[in-house]
Formats: C-alpha cells, structure tokens, sequence
C-alpha cells in the first residue's frame, strides 16, 4: 500500500481532526497502558508519540500503567514463583519489594524517559507519592494486595498544573507504610473518577468486547452499563473480561464520562479513537 500522501491531503488530515482537537483541548485523558499491551517495543514507541501529540495540542493526558509480565519475569530471574488466584498476584513481603521495584522503578522511568525522548515533559511517581494511592488489605490470603480507600488528587493535579504529564505506577500504601500492590485497571478507574476525567481509555491486547471472543469481526463499538450486564449473564462477557468491565463500570460510577476498551497492539489507537469519527474498542457510557 502506498503510504506516500501530498501535502494538500497531509492538511485535510489536520483539518478533519480540527473539531476533535478542540473538543479535548484542556480536558483530562486518563490512558491506562497495561502490562500486556507494552511487549512490542515498536508499539511502545507509538504509544509515547500518540501521548506527547496529544499533550501539545492541549490534552491534559494521565498515564497509569502496569506492568504484569515484568514482574513475573523478575520473580523468574530472582527464583520466585508467580502465583494468581481470580486474577490477582498473591503478594507476599518479598513479592511486594519485587513489584515496587520494578514497578515505580524500571517500567516507570522508562516509560517517562520514552516520552521525554519523544517531545514531552513527563514526570514519574507511584501511588505512594504525596499519598495519592491509599489502601487496606483486599484479601488476606492474597497478602500486600491493595483494596483502594483514598485518591488523592492534589499531586496529580498540581502535575497537570505545570504542564507536564504524570506517569503513574500502580503500588500504594496505608498510614502505617505498609506497600500494596494495585490492580492497574481498578487504579485507573479510581483515579480517572477522583480527576472527574472526560475520558479513560484502557489499553489492552485485545480488541475490545467481542459477540463471539474469537472473531474479531464482532467487536461492539459501543455499549451501555446495563447492556454490558446482560452479557456478563449470557457468557458473552467472560474470564479476564469481566474485571476489565468492571473497571469500566467502577469509573463510570466514579464519574468519568465515558471509558474505551482499546486494542493497545493496533498503531496508534489512541489518535484513532480520540481524533477521528470512526474510533477504535468498544466505548463503555452509562446510557
């Protein structure tokens, strides 16, 4: 396919997202960028170009991210065993060290140093920063892993304030200083509703919610609260489905105004959905 355009179509391109330009221009984005969509280093690279366009013309844009496979890899490396149970990374002390390490560390500085290398002003903090994240235990038998009971805003905000984009590691702490590992959809959903965001989008390896999960021809652009209901009871919505919509449905009831289930693994999604008419995912509202 030739992918060689004139500058006259380069202009149209421009002028057809002109709308869109101004309807997000100062409005907050949430993008939770999850552990399974940021394998690609290619993908990644475009993920940070998307960011850093949006945040020039005027978005305020909030990264949270995840960062599931580095994790396990970790533990690997350090002779530990990932175990899941619904999901859910049992998190004992050492296991804890581990996720904070890499993280508010590795994953964290590298994706604020791929957006810095790309044009942007980012900067890196974790849940435990300036308090943003607190929590309790969820679950004892899941051991450091977080059940969210404050976001504070105020770090966030005063980020946003000075122009720079806030990248988000998803670990918390209590007022003991005990750390807890969070689920990064759950963190996204909360923190995009304590913004009051225009939109969350929820990045992922998966093209959206699909009528028949192995058909990618199904994908539903768009779908309400109660819909997505009835199709958790039919089966439609299934396995690692369901907490992704419930995040959905948790930012909603948070006050976000609408969230997108996106298909982080197609080039440049983000710009897709937010700057043209024909979007990508499935958008989750109330109805």
């Amino acid at each position: 396919m030739n992918m060689e355009f004139s500058n006259a179509e380069r202009a149209e391109v421009l002028t057809a997202a002109l709308p869109y330009i101004k309807k997000y221009n100062g409005k907050t984005i949430v993008i939770k960028y999850g552990g399974n969509a940021m394998v690609n280093e290619q993908l990644k690279q475009q993920v940070m170009e998307d960011i850093v366009l949006l945040w020039l013309i005027g978005v305020k844009v909030v990264l949270i991210h995840g960062g599931g496979p580095e994790i396990s890899e970790t533990m690997e490396k350090l002779g530990k065993k990932a175990v899941f149970v619904d999901g859910l990374r049992v998190t004992d002390k050492e296991t804890v060290d581990i996720v904070q390490m890499v993280l508010a560390g590795k994953v964290n500085k590298t994706l604020v140093n791929l957006l810095q290398t790309k044009g942007g002003h980012a900067v890196g903090v974790s849940g435990i920063d300036g308090g943003i994240i607190e929590a309790t235990v969820k679950n004892e038998a899941l051991g450091y892993v977080g059940k969210i009971t404050k976001i504070r805003t105020q770090p966030i905000t005063d980020l946003l304030e000075k122009n720079y984009i806030p990248v988000i590691s998803t670990v918390a702490s209590d007022r003991q200083g005990n750390v807890y590992n969070i689920n990064g959809d759950t963190a996204a959903a909360h923190i995009a509703g304590a913004l009051g965001a225009e939109r969350l989008i929820m990045m992922t390896d998966i093209a959206g919610i699909l009528m028949d999960k192995d058909d990618p021809t199904t994908l539903i652009p768009q779908i309400t609260v109660s819909e997505a209901k009835k199709l958790y009871d039919n089966g439609v919505i299934s396995g690692g489905m369901i907490p992704k919509v419930d995040c959905c449905i948790e930012a909603l009831d948070h006050g976000v105004n609408n969230v997108i289930i996106m298909d982080g693994r197609i080039p440049h999604s983000i710009l897709m959905e937010l700057l043209t008419d024909e979007g990508a995912g499935t958008m989750v509202t109330k109805g």
